[in-house]
């Protein structure tokens, strides 16, 4: 957990309720909100449930880059804030320093906030390195980090979240997550404390874990020859399904599930675009069931016949 001790904090219910205060505090209804496609789900609706109007601009398969000038064109629309996600859920992407320059230049000149979805930081990849927003020049007070102790310290039921904001935007915060989610489990909050308190051996081993597991899913994929991407940082992996004509990720998505016993989330859940070619996967299992997986992913094309 990374705390900047010049701004001030609010403990949410979860990164996703953090998300949800971020944005009912800067937006009004009519703004507007730059969206990365693909994005985690609640993005977009939040942004609308916020009674604003969401930008998606794409990040373009397999690298999942931006183009600096749609971004750009993005920005001219005014938006109040963008939301970035780094690591970033689902695709896997982990922005760098230079890509975050860029964002944040743009917020600069067209006055935008930046709220930051930072619940991966900790699980990386080597060589990649996570970046805080908030630490690149003039971007401390345009900043509101949403982050979460679920994924760092694998109690995501706990529902602990925060947001770190200057004192100005976390005042506003305050209100609405008064009226939002009240406040998170004090005792919950108590318990975590014992987290927070780990050393830096602890956040070495976490990610020595994740990237075993990474590296065995992988390889499994590989074996079997289903394209995949591999992830900078989290624990997603998006799988091409091209190969099997569906026009559905949905009903392939089901499919595979009934026949194979592997469940995935359908791809285009995640894009503003018309995609239906990927099913996202996650790692975050113990071996026994990564094996598992790829045991029954190694006869996929016995057990799915490719629509023609």
């Amino acid at each position: 957990m990374s705390v900047d001790p010049n701004s001030e904090l609010v403990v949410t219910c979860g990164s996703t309720e953090a998300m949800m205060a971020a944005m009912m505090s800067v937006t009004n209804p009519g703004d507007k909100v730059i969206v990365f496609s693909p994005f985690y789900e609640n993005y977009g609706a939040d942004t609308i449930l916020s009674n604003a109007q969401p930008i998606y601009v794409p990040l373009v398969p397999p690298d999942y880059n931006f183009d600096p000038a749609v971004l750009e064109d993005a920005f001219r629309q005014k938006p109040k804030a963008i939301i970035v996600c780094n690591p970033s859920n689902p695709s896997g992407k982990v922005f760098t320093r230079e890509e975050l320059t860029i964002i944040a230049d743009l917020a600069k000149k067209y006055d935008s906030f930046v709220i930051t979805d930072e619940v991966y930081e900790h699980i990386l990849y080597k060589p990649f390195v996570h970046t805080y927003m908030a630490s690149l020049p003039g971007m401390r007070d345009r900043t509101i980090v949403c982050n979460s102790l679920s994924k760092t310290y694998s109690i995501t039921g706990w529902r602990l979240g925060y947001t770190q904001a200057n004192p100005e935007v976390t005042e506003r915060i305050k209100k609405v997550h008064d009226f939002l989610t009240v406040g998170a489990a004090a005792p919950l909050q108590e318990a975590a404390v014992t987290g927070l308190r780990f050393d830096d051996a602890y956040y070495a081993d976490l990610q020595q874990k994740y990237t075993h597991k990474r590296n065995l899913f992988l390889q499994g994929l590989r074996d079997i020859g289903l394209p995949h991407t591999e992830p900078q940082g989290a624990y997603y992996i998006m799988i091409d399904i091209s190969e099997f004509g569906y026009e559905s990720d949905l009903e392939f998505a089901e499919v595979l599930a009934r026949d194979v016993g592997v469940g995935t989330v359908p791809g285009s859940s995640f894009f503003r675009e018309n995609e239906n070619r990927y099913v996202r996967i996650h790692f975050a299992k113990k071996d026994e069931t990564l094996n598992e997986a790829l045991n029954r992913l190694s006869d996929i094309r016995k057990k799915i016949t490719p629509r023609t």
